[in-house]
């Protein structure tokens, strides 16, 4: 799992793995697994599943790179309180899987919160055997 600055502003996780050491063969199934995680967290809560490929596909000015096959998020949320506005700016979560021809690659922006992202982390890593 790396831990890098996106376009040097959105600290991201993300894990690259090969088909052939991935516990899914599908990205479909891939977000079936991690539908189940945020199902039985006591904290989280699903909200979506969106499919990026098909949506950046059907805009006229949509661009998709060559070696993507598939884009996929997860949309949930850990938000445990509401302290004051300004916290929605970084809710909900999301985990984004992209399906490359021999990778599946997974990433997802840092939360403020640990619990978040050690669940997340977990979750992440299981996918791999």
């Amino acid at each position: 799992m790396q831990h890098l600055m996106l376009q040097d502003k959105y600290p991201i996780f993300t894990l690259e793995i090969p088909k052939s050491e991935c516990r899914f063969a599908t990205l479909d199934a891939i977000m079936d697994y991690l539908k189940g995680c945020v199902d039985e967290h006591p904290i989280s809560r699903f909200i979506a599943m969106f499919d990026h490929y098909e949506h950046t596909k059907s805009l006229k000015e949509g661009e998709i790179a060559d070696d993507i096959l598939g884009a996929h998020h997860i949309v949930f949320c850990f938000g445990t309180h509401l302290p004051n506005p300004r916290v929605m700016a970084v809710r909900p979560r999301s985990i984004g899987v992209v399906e490359k021809a021999d990778s599946f690659v997974i990433s997802y922006l840092e939360a403020p919160m640990p619990l978040a992202n050690n669940a997340m982390s977990d979750w992440v890593k299981a996918l791999a055997r």
